[in-house]
């Protein structure tokens, strides 16, 4: 059976996600960059990135980057989501307990972000600016449960590491709702509630920030990738959806047209609950148009994608200051070469740890 995205081209995906993430994790905190809409809605940041797009300079693709790179994310969430329904719907695991999956699936993320977070604090420690955690924070990070604290974008440090709480809080959704109920009304329904309970919270940034960081704002692109690992999951129809796949103007069209949604959505708080549709409409179709050589960079940068996420906030810490105001771009490729190799050398580190067992 012809499988609607293959283990390469998910791992393809990967690897534009995680470039797109440390990109954007180091170009927001440079001088005079445009900032991102992330975890709160600011009409001036999308107005600043029109005058920058009306104006363009030598820097536009440091403001493209810094504004819409964290979008990585919902493509990992979207790739969470396709992988378990593979993995315990339509693979041969047996059905397991409630226990035996937070478990299994906290081990697996804590088996990643315990090797960048001991290196982060390390360095951190003896560079400028140290981060104090309270012991309280430490037993958060290293529990994943961080991201419920009051002010999560303060207690999580280094930043990208709320990451591992979301997965994991939606992990547990994930066997305690959607695995039990499988009908598609359950997942669109609680897609729905999460779209509402943020769009209520337009006035109250402080609320609609902790909704984002945790699992209502993760629901969307998760619930994605569950409907259509379920609902292409039969030969018949997955043969036919992926032979239209492979029509290169029909997927050259659908890139367009999302890359296109995403400025026009990013223009308004309503519309911007609704950019991570069209982010992985958009990164779908370019893994699938990506040239044979191209691909095989993006699936080997995909296969070390864990390491880079918790690695490139340490090798940020090392080159964001000296290059903060001026040599932008030099700074950003000492940064990207860095993170690459310590990334490659670390996912060594990673691969010694033994992996939990199911």
């Amino acid at each position: 059976m012809k499988e609607l995205l293959t283990r390469n081209e998910c791992t393809a995906m990967r690897g534009v996600a995680i470039l797109a993430i440390i990109l954007h994790n180091y170009t927001h905190w440079l001088k005079g960059i445009v900032r991102e809409n992330e975890y709160t809605w600011h009409q001036e940041k999308f107005d600043q990135l029109w005058q920058v797009l009306l104006n363009p300079d030598a820097l536009l693709p440091l403001h493209l980057f810094s504004f819409f790179g964290h979008y990585g994310v919902p493509v990992f969430l979207f790739l969470s989501g396709y992988g378990l329904v593979k993995k315990y719907e339509q693979g041969s695991l047996p059905e397991v307990g409630v226990w035996r999956f937070v478990r299994y699936n906290y081990l697996k993320l804590f088996r990643i972000f315990i090797v960048g977070f001991v290196a982060f604090v390390m360095i951190d420690a003896i560079t400028p600016n140290m981060h104090r955690y309270l012991w309280t924070e430490v037993v958060g990070m290293l529990g994943m449960f961080a991201n419920f604290f009051e002010n999560p974008s303060r207690v999580v440090w280094p930043g990208p590491y709320w990451y591992f709480s979301i997965t994991l809080q939606l992990y547990i959704l994930y066997c305690l709702v959607f695995y039990r109920w499988r009908h598609w009304g359950v997942i669109v329904g609680c897609m729905v509630v999460c779209w509402i309970w943020q769009l209520i919270s337009a006035d109250d940034m402080v609320l609609l920030e902790r909704l984002r960081y945790n699992l209502v704002g993760g629901v969307l692109p998760f619930g994605i990738g569950l409907l259509l690992a379920r609902y292409t999951g039969g030969q018949e129809r997955c043969v036919n959806i992926a032979h239209h796949l492979q029509n290169v103007p029909a997927l050259l069209c659908s890139l367009v047209v999302a890359t296109a949604l995403v400025f026009y959505l990013s223009s308004g708080f309503g519309l911007w609950l609704f950019v991570p549709v069209m982010i992985i409409v958009g990164t779908v179709a370019l893994v699938k148009l990506m040239p044979a050589q191209v691909l095989t960079y993006s699936i080997w940068l995909g296969g070390i994608s864990a390491s880079m996420f918790v690695i490139h906030p340490l090798v940020r810490k090392v080159f964001v200051r000296p290059y903060l105001q001026d040599d932008l771009y030099a700074g950003l490729l000492l940064y990207v070469t860095a993170t690459i190799l310590l990334s490659w050398l670390f996912m060594k580190v990673i691969q010694k740890i033994p992996s939990p067992k199911l």
